[in-house]
This record gives C-alpha cells, sequence and structure tokens, in this order.
C-alpha cells in the first residue's frame, strides 16, 4: 500500500514508532469502522481516529448540538448549536485529514436498518448513552461477524471492553439481562465528568487502532477507570457463548423493559393550567417530582421528589386510588415514567404534566429561575 508524500509527513511518527511502522499504518489505511455515537464518546474516538489515519470512518447520529454538549463533546463549538451532530462532525473530520473517506449517517440505528448501516464496516464502536442501542449493536455485529468496541461513562466511572473480536465474548456475557427501566440515570440526571468522556473515548480509539494495526486488544476483559481515585481495573469477561442465542435483532425497547405505550390509547396528560386549577382547588391529588435533587434545589412545583432512578423501587409510594401527576423539566423523563409504569405495573390513573417545569415558568410563573 503506498503513501502520498503529505501522507508521509503526516503519519511521520506512526512511521518511526517501534513495532508500528508502515505495517500499522496500512491496517489503519485499509481499516473501516462505524462509530455509532457522534456525542462524549463518540467526538474524541472520531477525532483520534481521524488524525491517526484510519480510511473510512462512518458517524451515526440522528442528534442535534445543544449548548449542555460542550462541557465534553470536543468536536463542536457554541456557533454549532442546533446543527446536527452527523454531518458537523463529519465537516470537522474532513478539516482535519482530507485524505479519508468520512460518512455521516443522521439516522437513529434499529432494529429495521442496523444491518444495513454496518455491513461496509470492519469494526463498530458503540459510543451510546442507551441499553437499547448496546444489545442492538451487540447482537448486529454478532449476526454480521463485526467487532464491536464498547465504551459507557457514568459520573466519574468509565468501562472498556472489545467483544466479538474472533468469536471472543460478547457484550451479553457480561450483561444478560439489562437493568431495571430508570434504575440507570442518563448523563441529564446522574451528571458526568466532562473530561472523563475524553479518557474513554481516548481509550476506545486506542482499542479501534490496535486492532486494526495487529496488535493484542481488550477482547475477553472489562477495563473499569475512576476517575476520582485515578485506579484502573481490569477484569475477565466469562464467555458464557452468549452469542449462540442470537438469531435476530428484536424490539430492544421491549427487552430493556421500555414496552410501548398502547397505541389505541394516547399517554393521559395535564397542562400547566389545568395543574394549576387543581392546585388553587386543593383537588385530592398526588403530585411526584421525577427529576434529581439538584434539580429540584433550582426550581420547584411541589410535590412528592421520586427521582426516576429511585421510581423501580418505590413503586408502593404512588397511588393507585387518585389521580398521580409525574412531572420533571420538560415532560420527557417524566412521560417515559408514566408509560413503564403503566406497561409493567398495570397503573391507570396516571398522567404526564405536558412540557414540565418549563412549561410552568413560561405560562404560569414567569418569575421561576430556568435551567
Amino acid at each position: 500500500m503506498e503513501f502520498t508524500p503529505e501522507e508521509s509527513i503526516r503519519y511521520s511518527r506512526h512511521f518511526v514508532l517501534p513495532g508500528f511502522g508502515t505495517a500499522g499504518q496500512e491496517g489503519l489505511k485499509a481499516g473501516r469502522v462505524l462509530v455509532v455515537g457522534a456525542g462524549g464518546l463518540g467526538a474524541p474516538v472520531l477525532y483520534y481516529l481521524a488524525a491517526a489515519g484510519v480510511g473510512k470512518i462512518g458517524i451515526v447520529d440522528a442528534d442535534t448540538i445543544n449548548l449542555s454538549n460542550l462541557q465534553r463533546q470536543i468536536l463542536y463549538s457554541t456557533r454549532d448549536v442546533g446543527k446536527g451532530k452527523a454531518s458537523t462532525a463529519a465537516g470537522r473530520l474532513r478539516n482535519l485529514n482530507p485524505d479519508i473517506y468520512v460518512e455521516s449517517i443522521a439516522v437513529r440505528i434499529d432494529a429495521g436498518n442496523a444491518i444495513e448501516i454496518i455491513k461496509d464496516y470492519d469494526i463498530i464502536v458503540d459510543a451510546t448513552d442507551n441499553f437499547p442501542t448496546r444489545y442492538l449493536l451487540n447482537d448486529a455485529a454478532v449476526l454480521t461477524g463485526k467487532t464491536l468496541v464498547y465504551g459507557s461513562i457514568f459520573r466519574y466511572e468509565g468501562h472498556v471492553a472489545v467483544f466479538n473480536h474472533r468469536g471472543g465474548p460478547s457484550y451479553r456475557d457480561l450483561y444478560p439481562v439489562p437493568p431495571a427501566p430508570g434504575s440507570v440515570p442518563d448523563c441529564e440526571e446522574g451528571g458526568v465528568l466532562g473530561v472523563l468522556a475524553g479518557i474513554i473515548g481516548c481509550y476506545q480509539a486506542n482499542e479501534v487502532i490496535k486492532l486494526l494495526s495487529g496488535k493484542s486488544s481488550l477482547s475477553g476483559k472489562l477495563l473499569i477507570f475512576d476517575s476520582q481515585t485515578f485506579e484502573t481495573t481490569i477484569i475477565n469477561v466469562p464467555d458464557r457463548n452468549a452469542k449462540a442465542g442470537i438469531k435476530n435483532l428484536i424490539d430492544y425497547d421491549e427487552f430493556c423493559g421500555l414496552q410501548k405505550h398502547n397505541t389505541n390509547r394516547a399517554m393521559k396528560e395535564v397542562t400547566v393550567q389545568e395543574l394549576k386549577k387543581l392546585m388553587d382547588e386543593k383537588a385530592d391529588f398526588q403530585l411526584i417530582d421525577v427529576r434529581e435533587p439538584h434539580e429540584a434545589d433550582i426550581c420547584q412545583i411541589g410535590g412528592e421528589l421520586i427521582p426516576q432512578a429511585q421510581i423501580p423501587s418505590s413503586v408502593d409510594k404512588i397511588s393507585r386510588d387518585k389521580q398521580v401527576i409525574i412531572h420533571c423539566r420538560s415532560g420527557a423523563r417524566s412521560g417515559n415514567m408514566v408509560k413503564w409504569l403503566e406497561a409493567n405495573h398495570g397503573f391507570t390513573n396516571l398522567y404526564n404534566l405536558k412540557g414540565g417545569i418549563l412549561a410552568w415558568a413560561d405560562q404560569i410563573d414567569p418569575e421561576m429561575e430556568k435551567y
């Protein structure tokens, strides 16, 4: 494989690196890597793979950039807020390294399109933040024989592993069943140290580079990094042959306990005006706030604070014999909790507060502090 004069200069530090050299760089140039998620983990993964000279990089992300992303998603700047992540990231990578091919795929990957999306890539990088997509990527990688480089972060801790490499253990060998819905908060609810995303993303990029250049990897192992103590632990992942049970892609929302709500009956909601009227009339109803305590410290409208992660263990605190209104910041988390409680515990008296605290501040109390 030949390199242009520009590539010879660009990758000169790799060429002189003992144990890497021309052969290692050829492996990168021939590599085809799909990164699913262009957020906190995906941003550093993408940047370093492009800089290293991976020949073809695919970016899957249907989201747009918002201001809260910039604490950790280093591919973007303030002027990018509102733009699509996949296309913006692709533009950054092409500017960084015009000698590579970058594909922008601005769709939500699911069971219907996953096989088609990943078929032309050798390595799949899981830089996502939710369990349904993690199981989806694992199963799709198993069915297509692709190696999966996994990463996850939560608050101050990060995990990295390589799954399904040359028949090695898969994600399902480590996590045979998903956690209960709501038991693991996402970074919006639980928070995350911004630099941790960079550290774990770099670990993932390192694993990809090792795989493409023929070096040993974390296959069959899970690396756990604690950013507070700076301790790294590596544990073995037992091969339980979970891959043998993967025959086809399934409904991963349902598998993870996020059963689809009955499409014949819309989720019940109340507006902030209706809630205000109930309060003024001193009606007998239960109001539950599923935000985090630090959010409630900023602003609140009353009610019992039961953070989303505590809902599965607090079902007995939710009334079944009167109207229950559940709210959060925007109505998204509370809506998910209404659906989950109805699907898994048979509640019929739950209502989501449409628009959440933000709608209350806009329409009822304009002096309330927003966040």
